[in-house]
């Protein structure tokens, strides 16, 4: 039988926490068009939601995503911190499936961001004079 103090919980909602921009840790860019977009840029925001500065340790991705920068100095509670990913896109009808992980000082552990989209044949119907 596991005990848990008050005093430790206590301790666990008073320190840092590391929340993305988006509460269902998810960013959805969209349809991309083969030929109108062959790399994707994203700065991805998040916020100290705590009590205590946030120290974000490490940032890594899955699937070809370059993780090129992040908010490394401490991140005051209220405050706010950027991720800056990048990844090729390929010419070809697919679904775009990255993730994204932050570590940091928050109790809670890893942070999760899905990134989401699809690929597809661009209509030419559509761009067509009758």
């Amino acid at each position: 039988m596991t005990l848990i103090s008050s005093d430790n919980l206590a301790k666990a909602s008073d320190g840092p926490k590391f929340e993305y921009k988006d509460e269902n840790n998810r960013i959805d860019i969209g349809t991309i068009h083969i030929g109108e977009k062959n790399e994707v840029n994203l700065e991805i925001e998040f916020e100290n939601t705590g009590e205590q500065p946030l120290v974000v340790s490490h940032v890594r991705a899955c699937c070809g995503t370059r993780v090129v920068d992040w908010t490394k100095e401490p991140i005051s509670p209220g405050e706010k911190g950027v991720i800056e990913v990048h990844f090729r896109v390929a010419p070809r009808p697919h679904n775009i499936n990255r993730s994204v992980i932050a570590m940091s000082n928050d109790p809670d552990g890893q942070k999760v961001l899905r990134i989401r989209g699809r690929v597809e044949e661009k209509d030419e119907t559509l761009n067509q004079q009758f």
